[in-house]
């Protein structure tokens, strides 16, 4: 991977009539109009004359980056109208997504008005939800401003909300109309959050490409200092690999999505242990991915040099490598929850686990007293 020059970065992710455009770039969010115009124009066959939308963000953004949009789509001849949820993870249920559609209601949407999402993960999960189901179906795009939904959550059609008994069990795969990433609003975001989503940064390049690890590990210090041409290009990537993965397995029917669950078996536990507010999501899979490397090491899948490089560059990037040591939790408890990991089949425990850097596997009957000896060290 070479040093990119400050530039817009243009990412296809071909799914034949639902392919869709992720535009890369710092300071491009005034220009969100003109953008969306052409994915408008591109995906109806015409324009869209007055186009008319609706954005959904949080508290958080409404004021900054929110505003931003508002504006450019008003000054761009858009009807747009605005939609402020509470921030955090409780906005991701029902009664919030109807207040959404009751938005929509009173506006008289149509399925020519776009939902656009602002925000985090969050914000794209629960507005995306709303257009998947908003009049069977409105087009939306997603504008992601944290780190995490950037290389992540905002890319592949994955939208849902929670049940009041489990997480993300009410959702669709809903392609966006396109994903415009303005890596300037990473230099509001609070550091912690910055650096959960390195987490997910560093896991694309463990899964799937080892030269973009290289790559992170010879740019930390311009990582950390958020250089915007860096970002650019970490961002960039990131989307890339994940496109590569959604255009072979959209919908998770052959497996090979399961990839980018790195780690993750180990996280959700921990996140549901930390009863998701003690550990911010992109810490949990840090120390996750730490476990699962450790696991692959039990199982002589990769050697200490693999283990202690993912370390090593997870660690320059401020990020936790292990529990907290006043957690408290029970090794039985963990191995309970890690037993309700979409990917266990029949009670059998399923990891995503690395044998070089660049390439994972998904591997069946993990024997238990294996992982058991991990959580214990």
């Amino acid at each position: 991977m070479n040093d990119a020059s400050h530039s817009v970065h243009s990412v296809q992710v071909a799914l034949g009539p639902r392919s869709y455009e992720i535009r890369i770039g710092a300071g491009i969010l005034g220009g969100c109009a003109a953008m969306i115009d052409g994915w408008i124009a591109r995906r109806f066959g015409d324009s869209a004359g007055n186009p008319r939308g609706c954005l959904v963000t949080d508290a958080n953004v409404a004021n900054l980056h929110a505003a931003t949009v508002l504006q450019a789509l008003r000054g761009g001849g858009w009807v747009c109208e605005m939609v402020v949820l509470p921030p955090g993870e409780e906005s991701k249920r029902q009664e919030v997504v109807t207040s959404i559609y009751d938005r929509l209601v009173e506006m008289r949407a149509d399925r020519r008005t776009v939902l656009l999402a602002v925000g985090g993960g969050v914000v794209g999960d629960a507005a995306g939800f709303a257009a998947a189901t908003y009049a069977r179906g409105i087009p939306f795009v997603q504008v992601p401003t944290t780190l995490l939904a950037q290389v992540d959550s905002s890319v592949g059609g994955k939208v849902g909300i929670n049940h009041p008994r489990g997480k993300n069990l009410i959702g669709a795969f809903y392609q966006p109309l396109g994903v415009l990433i303005d890596t300037q609003t990473l230099a509001t975001l609070p550091e912690r959050d910055y650096r959960s989503g390195l987490a997910e940064v560093v896991k694309y390049g463990v899964i799937l490409d080892a030269a973009f690890f290289e790559f992170l590990e010879s740019h930390v210090e311009a990582i950390n200092r958020r250089e915007p041409e860096t970002l650019d290009a970490v961002v960039a990537r990131c989307c890339r690999l994940k496109a590569d993965v959604v255009e072979q397995d959209e919908e998770e029917r052959t497996g090979l999505r399961a990839v980018l669950n790195y780690g993750h078996t180990f996280a959700h536990a921990f996140e549901a242990l930390a009863r998701y507010g003690r550990l911010l999501h992109g810490e949990a899979v840090s120390i996750g991915m730490v476990y699962a490397a450790e696991l692959a090491c039990r199982l002589h899948r990769v050697d200490r040099e693999f283990y202690n490089r993912q370390r090593d560059l997870l660690t320059a990037f401020g990020l936790p490598v292990a529990l907290p040591a006043d957690c408290g939790w029970e090794t039985t408890e963990v191995l309970d929850r890690m037993r309700l990991d979409k990917k266990s089949a029949a009670g059998r425990l399923r990891f995503v686990l690395p044998t070089r850097l660049g390439h994972v596997e998904l591997v069946d009957d993990v024997a238990e007293a294996e992982v058991l000896a991990v959580l214990g060290e």
